[in-house]
């Protein structure tokens, strides 16, 4: 009985912290959009350097037992910080700054389902999961229906290149992440000694170092950034995108990485699409059109048939 208990409580625990992280990482998709005026490289480098920033300040005020990685632990997270944060949120920022927040936020949201396939339990059969991967494909499609622009649709060239553009980012930032997702579980679940809060510091130290160069690469001068007329609100948005979205989100996820399987903890990534969407409607003021809300509603359905598919049998 006591097992089974600790059981359920670690479960749950592990499930209330992906939710948690999902609805800070809903807001990235909408952080482009509200500092448009600055470029894409601008804004993934100011949220990751704020994120390298926090993670250095917390592992400089480590608890006891907290310690540094080894080189080749600092090696695999240096990688992972790659597909998992900054290569996957400049995709990001990309496609949502050519085609908008909903269908990138669908695309995204697919993670689970292929986090499933490619994490899913001995002998299931992908067979299986067939009806609620037709769901979700449905309502992606769908969506892409409601946002494609009317100029593409008459046969506009540059507005069908760009949606094209947008949809492929999208897609590459998906692929980005679930090899993140999947690598960063199997490697956590081997290594049950290194703390999730010391993780996500490594992980957020290795981002900030990346983006730093990415910034002093690509990015925009310090004078072109103090010249934009949206600098507080820039600041703002980097500050809540680095801490909220980046650190915190990081330590809720690596806490339900460690409490859930890949394919169950996959799952909980649709609420960051539920997020993101409530957020991207919010910041449009105004309700969903009603194949938007059709849209929505295939996808959670195909999310929510593919996890019942996983479920035990009794």
């Amino acid at each position: 009985m006591t097992c089974s208990s600790d059981s359920k409580s670690r479960a749950m625990v592990g499930i209330a912290a992906g939710l948690a992280s999902g609805a800070l990482w809903g807001l990235v998709f909408v952080a482009p959009r509200m500092v448009d005026r600055f470029g894409m490289v601008d804004i993934t480098a100011a949220r990751f350097v704020v994120f390298g920033g926090v993670a250095a300040l917390a592992s400089a005020t480590r608890p006891r037992g907290s310690r540094w990685p080894s080189a080749r632990q600092a090696g695999v997270a240096l990688g992972l910080s790659v597909l998992g944060f900054s290569g996957y949120f400049l995709l990001l920022a990309f496609s949502i700054d050519a085609i908008g927040s909903a269908v990138p936020s669908l695309v995204i949201g697919t993670i689970p389902v292929w986090m499933m396939l490619l994490g899913r339990p001995p002998g299931l059969r992908v067979a299986t999961l067939l009806p609620g991967l037709a769901l979700t494909a449905a309502g992606i499609a769908l969506m892409t229906a409601a946002a494609w622009p009317a100029d593409a649709a008459q046969g506009g060239g540059a507005a069908t290149g760009s949606m094209a553009t947008g949809l492929l980012l999208a897609l590459l930032a998906m692929a980005s992440w679930t090899v993140f997702g999947l690598l960063n579980a199997r490697w956590l679940q081997r290594h049950p000694e290194v703390k999730a809060t010391d993780w996500a510091n490594w992980l957020g130290l290795a981002t900030g170092l990346g983006a730093l160069l990415l910034w002093l690469v690509a990015g925009s001068s310090w004078a072109q950034l103090e010249s934009q007329p949206d600098g507080k609100l820039f600041v703002v948005v980097a500050l809540a995108g680095g801490i909220g979205s980046s650190w915190l989100a990081t330590v809720l996820w690596n806490i339900a990485s460690q409490r859930l399987s890949a394919s169950l903890c996959g799952q909980l990534i649709v609420s960051e699409t539920l997020f993101a969407l409530l957020y991207a409607f919010l910041w449009d003021g105004r309700w969903p059109l009603a194949i938007e809300w059709a849209a929505a509603l295939l996808f959670v359905a195909g999310v929510v048939v593919s996890i019942s598919r996983l479920a035990p049998r009794a």
